[in-house]
């Protein structure tokens, strides 16, 4: 790989970096707080073709010829990987083999009155539920809007995976479902829930953590949300 092609494939992974943070794409892979700084480094590394490409157009010596090992075209391939492959979000394969990362919160902010359903994410009712008792959730009804995943014994549960950082790092959190259940649900399927808190709880069978129920009253399929992960799960 000479100089030219290595100004080259920096300037495509800016740009893929850039395109990206300009689309839902880096959702994939990153938090949505964390789009600045995809757009800085994509701006990083075009500029830095740029130079490369200057620099290289003032070398004169035998120097600017000479080649790179070919073993360093395998950079090329994360490139292509993120042009060509945009992977989908972590669903319930891995919430099934991954135990719940319920985290008790330091406080609970007062919820919003009203007499129409109350929306919750899925940590947020699933923090209430264990580590509250469900005081704030009681008398009330609720939306969630999760996806499915099964146990081993078919047990569904609503599920959002939340992110510290990117999608390596993302953990479920899970809301086992009772009551007026659907029939037939399908394990990544995005349901949006109307239900009530029930003071029941289970322990997840992959790491013994604590799993609240919610009590449906209604569920109908949703599609895949703007953003797929919760990003509230730990907060």
């Amino acid at each position: 790989m000479n100089r030219l092609a290595q100004t080259a494939l920096l300037f495509l992974l800016g740009a893929t970096l850039l395109h990206a943070g300009t689309t839902d794409l880096y959702l994939r892979y990153v938090k949505s707080g964390l789009r600045p700084l995809v757009l800085l480094a994509g701006a990083v590394l075009i500029a830095t073709a740029a130079a490369t490409l200057w620099y290289e157009r003032r070398r004169t010596t035998a120097a600017a010829h000479h080649h790179e090992p070919r073993i360093s075209w395998l950079l090329t391939l994360p490139v292509f990987a993120l042009i060509l492959v945009a992977p989908p979000a972590l669903g319930s394969y891995s919430a099934a083999h991954t135990g719940t990362a319920l985290t008790k919160p330091l406080g609970f902010p007062d919820l919003p009155e009203g007499g129409g359903p109350l929306r919750l994410g899925v940590a947020d009712y699933a923090s209430r539920a264990v580590y509250d008792d469900g005081r704030s959730l009681r008398g009330r009804e609720l939306k969630i809007t999760g996806f499915v995943t099964l146990d081993r014994a078919g047990a569904p549960y609503l599920v959002r995976m939340g992110l510290n950082c990117c999608a390596a790092d993302a953990q479920p959190v899970k809301i086992a479902l009772t009551g007026d259940i659907p029939p037939v649900l399908r394990p990544d399927t995005w349901l949006e829930i109307t239900g009530r808190y029930t003071p029941r709880r289970t322990k997840d069978p992959v790491n013994n953590g604590p799993i609240p129920y919610v009590e449906v009253t209604s569920a109908r399929p949703v599609p895949t949300p703007h953003d797929p992960y919760d990003e509230t799960w730990n907060t």
